[in-house]
């Protein structure tokens, strides 16, 4: 969440409905809320993205800027969200990994 934009924006939606909410950091950028429960992990690469999935249940809905995160919460059968507002779907998220990889791998071969 400490990644996240648009977490004053999700606490607020979430407060007006009741629905809980669960923020995730790791210890290098500790986050507070009077709203929702703050989860803190160890520091390490993609340390709050496993966690984060560890947690994620059906029906839940994740927050994420990730594909890749984005993937596991959809094959877990929870909705995932980008911060833009973007739904990734079933139908949606192959592409967008297929995109990410090619311009992963464009990167790589342009140096």
């Amino acid at each position: 969440a400490d990644a996240c934009p648009v977490v004053d924006i999700i606490e607020k939606i979430a407060e007006k409905y009741n629905i809980k909410t669960t923020l995730l950091c790791d210890t290098n950028h500790v986050l507070y809320s009077d709203y929702s429960e703050v989860i803190v992990v160890g520091a390490g690469a993609d340390a709050v993205d496993y966690k984060l999935i560890s947690l994620c249940h059906r029906g839940d809905i994740v927050v994420s800027q990730d594909y890749g995160v984005a993937a596991m919460a959809l094959s877990k059968g929870a909705y995932a969200i980008h911060q833009s507002g973007r739904w990734y779907t079933d139908e949606n998220i192959d592409r967008m990994l297929m995109e990410r990889h090619l311009n992963k791998k464009a990167r790589r071969s342009s140096h």
